[in-house]
């Protein structure tokens, strides 16, 4: 494993070290060759800096594509003609490039983490309070088993690294099982709980709140692992009392119109309780990409990029939306569709070759005097043109939040942790917080709920979120059957939709043109390990071990 822990370790100082241009809040920060002085950490502020970069640069290589090709495209939520089509076709090979850029981005988190943890906890002068010193710890054993959940979730089975150290002298590390895994991730975010502040050190930055919303998820996840049928009680209940306690203490709060979570002005809003923090002006990778493509046209990017005209919400997807359901308009846009906050350049009728700038309406292509379009182009982090968002958009470049975390999120974990092991469930708890979800959406309240209601309902609340894969795996865990048949039964093929109307339209007729299915079954659920990295660290191919805790 030599090659490849040495590419991850140098990859992760060299991401470092990019960041020291950034000037926004906590995300200033010296050189690195300052970060990792013993003389460097002697006040709050300098602690504070050797964390900064595990909000944004480390995590860039997932989040540029591999989020939404792996997260949403696996999962049924996306189809294209042309864009991450290995993902979306469920034909995702070691070769597949958003495999090889998220297992780096991963284990670039992970090296960061470990060196953060180590240079702080060595190095952290006695004049700063200890409080500080294990509130950074806490933040970089947060981002560390964050990105082994994404791995295991991903990968199955994967090496536990804790010592940047050892990975230029030892060859013998290998992978380590899914349930050492698995217990790692607890470990670590269990230690963030307990250390980070119930209120965040600065703007942005992690809270307890945040570390027990995500041990929620973790543990219901985890209820799963080795299960036939059933998952763990004990695992079950310890996800429903983190996320109650966040519900109950967090002073978070849902914001009351859910299209307003996603323009950039509400970044670190009060239902945020992890995001990453992205700057549109730094170097490259402290910025959010994603505009670039996902946004069908230039025209509502103000620049050269906007590369998602042939992406789109799958059929699967679109007949998930009830008509009245808010969050479709704030994660696809449906032609005649109207978006006040963005605007386009469109032709100038009165002035051949000049270009006017209007309210976003959706435009639609015609055969005849039929007009439809065949995508329903993605509109969730999609934020517009520089003066729609006082200037901090250039191309490719944005710095909307990533959400990681959010408190509907956690509202659902917490109706699914309550439900437990049964098909259905009348629990008044769950009910309040499934239906606060709901109604916020501008749909009825329900008096029951079954396990598939969750499972939809965290797909329309969190798609193009990076999250419907993950839903997928948990439901994999205990329910393999169910979760295949769920994926293979998507219809992720073309179709039309037709507005009522050419401007401002109310309703829509959405009508399949070419069905399309993929098989999926154990051998192509998991991603496979880039070839590059099977090539280098024949470890790989070895039997996992347990870890040695």
């Amino acid at each position: 494993m030599k090659k490849l822990h040495s590419k991850i370790y140098l990859a992760a100082l060299a991401f470092c070290g990019m960041l020291s241009s950034c000037s926004k809040d906590f995300l200033n920060r010296p050189p690195e060759d300052a970060i990792v002085d013993a003389n460097f950490f002697q006040t709050t502020d300098q602690v504070l800096a050797g964390t900064a970069p595990l909000y944004n640069i480390v995590w860039f290589a997932y989040n540029d594509k591999a989020s939404h090709g792996i997260g949403d495209g696996r999962a049924g939520i996306l189809m294209s003609g042309s864009y991450q089509l290995e993902n979306i076709r469920m034909q995702t090979t070691d070769v597949t490039p958003e495999v090889y850029s998220s297992w780096t981005a991963f284990f670039n988190v992970v090296a960061q983490s470990n060196m953060a943890i180590s240079n702080i906890s060595k190095y952290t002068a006695a004049s700063v309070p200890d409080n500080i010193r294990q509130a950074a710890i806490g933040e970089g054993r947060f981002m560390r088993g964050l990105a082994y959940a994404y791995l295991v979730q991903n990968w199955g089975p994967v090496p536990i690294i804790t010592d940047n150290n050892v990975l230029l002298t030892d060859t013998s590390i290998t992978r380590n099982t899914v349930e050492s895994v698995w217990e790692f991730i607890i470990r670590d975010l269990r230690f963030a709980a307990n250390n980070l502040p119930a209120t965040p050190l600065q703007k942005g930055r992690l809270t307890k709140w945040a570390a027990e919303g995500m041990l929620a998820k973790m543990y219901l996840t985890r209820a799963g692992v080795g299960g036939s049928g059933t998952r763990k009680q004990a695992d079950l209940d310890s996800a429903a009392w983190f996320a109650k306690d966040v519900i109950s203490n967090s002073g978070a709060t849902l914001m009351s119109n859910y299209e307003d979570l996603f323009l950039m002005k509400n970044n670190n809003n009060p239902e945020s309780l992890f995001a990453l923090q992205w700057k549109y002006d730094g170097d490259w990778g402290t910025q959010n990409s994603v505009q670039a493509f996902l946004a069908y046209g230039s025209e509502i990017t103000g620049f050269g990029d906007g590369w998602g005209g042939d992406l789109g919400g799958s059929l699967e997807m679109l007949r998930r939306y009830s008509a009245n359901d808010k969050r479709r308009k704030a994660t696809f846009m449906y032609p005649g569709d109207h978006y006040a906050y963005i605007h386009q350049a469109v032709d100038d009728p009165n002035n051949p070759g000049k270009k006017i700038i209007q309210e976003l309406q959706v435009p639609w292509n015609y055969v005849g005097t039929e007009r439809y379009n065949t995508r329903a182009w993605v509109k969730k982090y999609v934020v517009g043109r520089p003066e729609d968002n006082d200037g901090k958009v250039t191309q490719q470049h944005t710095e909307i939040n990533t959400y990681m975390l959010r408190l509907a999120d956690v509202y659902l974990l917490y109706a699914e942790a309550l439900m437990g092991n049964a098909a259905t469930t009348t629990n008044a708890e769950a009910l309040k917080y499934f239906n606060a979800v709901r109604t916020r959406a501008g749909l009825d309240a329900k008096t029951s709920i079954s396990a598939d209601d969750i499972f939809y309902e965290r797909r329309l609340e969190l798609a193009m979120e990076g999250q419907a894969w993950y839903d997928v795996v948990r439901l994999h865990y205990y329910n393999p059957t169910r979760a295949l048949t769920i994926l293979s039964q998507q219809d992720r093929g073309t179709y039309r939709i037709v507005p009522n109307a050419a401007t401002n339209a109310t309703s829509w007729t959405i009508t399949s043109d070419t069905p399309a299915t993929y098989p999926v079954t154990e051998s192509n659920f998991y991603l496979p390990y880039p070839a590059a990295e099977l090539t280098a660290a024949p470890n790989l191919r070895k039997p996992p071990v347990p870890y040695q805790f």
